[in-house]
């Protein structure tokens, strides 16, 4: 059989929450021998279009640089299978970055953790951002409980 999926894309966010998603994400690409993206979008500050200053500039850099070597780490574990993985870090907007780089790179498959929709408060557990990516993107998603 050949395999379904040559490019998956995990939306990371370093929370013990994406460890699920993770193991699945990491068995599919062993199984699929697909290449791996990990994706850390920084929720960029809305500065109404105001190129940054340099003290957000300098804030921003420091939690790049944080975020990096979390990637670094995780991906150690696709490395050490010898998946193919690519670590991006990214500052901008959560949903339009990930929906981007899914087009971009032509991603066939994002694994991304949810949670459960609380039927008593359907307003505030609606609109999270994994709907809004399973909505926006053109490849299937895969989202994990």
């Amino acid at each position: 059989m050949l395999p379904r999926f040559h490019h998956i894309l995990v939306p990371v966010d370093s929370t013990v929450k994406n460890n699920v998603a993770m193991d699945i994400a990491f068995e599919l690409a062993v199984q699929n021998k697909a290449t791996i993206s990990l994706l850390h979008v920084v929720q960029a500050i809305d500065s109404a279009g105001d190129p940054p200053d340099e003290e957000t500039t300098e804030f921003y850099n420091h939690i790049r640089e944080r975020a990096d070597s979390e990637m670094e780490r995780i991906s150690q574990r696709f490395l050490d299978a010898e998946v193919q993985c690519e670590v991006k870090v990214r500052i901008g907007d959560r949903l339009r970055e990930i929906v981007e780089f899914a087009n971009q790179h032509r991603v066939d498959l994002i694994v991304m953790s949810s949670h459960r929709i609380d039927p008593g408060h359907l307003a505030e557990t609606w609109g999270t951002l994994s709907y809004k990516v399973s909505v926006m993107c053109e490849c299937p998603i895969l989202l994990v409980k």
